[in-house]
């Protein structure tokens, strides 16, 4: 089995990911990372020296800048890359400030997945994308995909739509007050004594069922909490308008949605690991490297690697669908198969994924009916989003006029701002140019 890792947030994922290839899946395996700084180079494949010897399983792995090495024979690609994610998020933020003519702007547009900042992000992704997914066709045309790129629901559809088998993982909905530790803790239980079944789409998911570990339900006072306001201003107005309960990260949900009071994206988001946590990573990595983890000083830097790993697993999902064995997990991202009804077949939505020797069990995730239009209507655009970043001018002209974050906008002057936006970041755009832009 050869993997290839690639995108700039592989490195903090890296312990997890060697962790459940080596100790989990007891696979050897040829593993190759794409980095094109030479002493991070050096780092890595030090590292990952460091934990195959300590497997004693065999394998290779290899950290270079050289694509085509990376890509070769590829059997699974695990994506987890953003195109200069801060600084042009940034730059879409200030853009969206307004000027003197228009003193409030459209700040509140300022987003990571959804509205004018959501798309502008899936543009970007599709810079890196389209050129990624050339080259997989010419090294590795049968590889599995697994993304962890945001919007991931968007980017894992661009690889599908390009025509390599996708899969994706968002952020954990475990952690925070409207998490599923932060519902347990409101319910007075452990995280580990809950149950609970959740579906949507990626980052906009909502509960179908909670119980406690007797099996007894637990819905009807999860609703009452909601009901009261106990999780929030906006879980409360969500539970009354659609009768569901939105789980993760309320930011995340709020963006996918128009403008409303009690919601102020976020002005920096967390697109990777911050400064001081890289620090502390490469100095654990190094005493890995350097001393082995049968040394105590190794072992103790590796067990504070993985406890700042993000709880992610794109290995455990890799290995089930490549080596075709069982598996099951919440919070997948890949394609509807009726899985929920009230979406159309082959969107990508989030929800529990089960597989018997690698083949997907058809599952139902019923969600409210009031809800229905508005995730339908979240979904088509998402996916006129992500063809537009593979460079289709009417599908982003598509996704301007049906995306639910807009509503209440004047939608030619959204496109307007779009258009001026592409041409702002057209140095990394390419694909679009000037002469493309269609007449408004």
């Amino acid at each position: 089995m050869k993997l290839a890792l690639i995108g700039q947030n592989i490195a903090p994922l890296l312990p997890s990911m060697l962790t459940d290839l080596l100790q989990i899946g007891h696979v050897c395996a040829d593993i190759r990372i794409e980095e094109k700084n030479s002493a991070m180079q050096d780092l890595l494949t030090g590292y990952g020296e460091a934990c195959l010897k300590k497997a004693g399983l065999g394998g290779s792995i290899l950290s270079t800048a050289n694509r085509k090495d990376v890509l070769s024979g590829a059997d699974l690609v695990i994506y987890a890359g953003d195109l200069m994610a801060s600084s042009r998020f940034q730059q879409d933020r200030e853009a969206l400030s307004g000027g003197k003519d228009d003193e409030e702007g459209l700040l509140n547009q300022a987003r990571v997945n959804g509205g004018i900042g959501g798309l502008m992000h899936t543009l970007r992704q599709g810079a890196v994308v389209l050129p990624l997914a050339r080259d997989m066709n010419k090294c590795c045309p049968d590889a599995t995909v697994i993304t962890l790129g945001d919007p991931v629901g968007r980017t894992a559809d661009m690889f599908s739509v390009l025509g390599f088998p996708a899969y994706g993982l968002a952020r954990s909905v475990l952690r925070g007050p409207t998490g599923l530790d932060g519902f347990a803790t409101r319910l007075g239980l452990k995280l580990e004594d809950i149950r609970a079944v959740y579906a949507g789409l990626p980052g906009f998911s909502f509960l179908c069922s909670m119980t406690d570990k007797n099996g007894q339900d637990l819905m009807s006072e999860m609703y009452s909490l909601a009901s009261d306001g106990v999780f929030g201003r906006l879980i409360q107005r969500w539970y009354r308008q659609y009768e569901a309960i939105a789980v993760g990260r309320v930011t995340d949900a709020a963006e996918f949605m128009p403008a409303q009071e009690d919601f102020i994206p976020d002005d920096r988001p967390d697109f990777s690991e911050s400064v001081e946590h890289r620090k502390d990573r490469i100095l654990h990595m190094n005493t890995v490297r350097e001393k082995g983890l049968a040394d105590p000083d190794g072992m103790i830097a590796q067990l504070m690697l993985l406890s700042k790993t993000p709880p992610l697993r794109p290995i455990q999902l890799g290995l089930a669908l490549v080596r075709h064995e069982n598996l099951v997990m919440d919070g997948v991202t890949r394609q509807n198969h009726g899985d929920i009804p009230s979406l159309p077949d082959g969107t990508f939505i989030q929800a529990r994924l089960t597989l018997h020797s690698g083949v997907l069990q058809k599952e139902s995730f019923p969600l409210p009916a009031l809800l229905t239009d508005l995730m339908s209507d979240v979904a088509y655009a998402g996916h006129q989003a992500a063809l537009a970043a593979l460079g289709d001018r009417s599908a982003l002209r598509e996704s301007v006029e049906t995306d639910p974050a807009l509503e209440g906008l004047d939608r030619l002057y959204v496109q307007e701002v779009v258009n001026a936006m592409i041409r702002m970041h057209s140095d990394i755009l390419d694909q679009f140019s000037d002469d493309e832009e269609e007449e408004l």
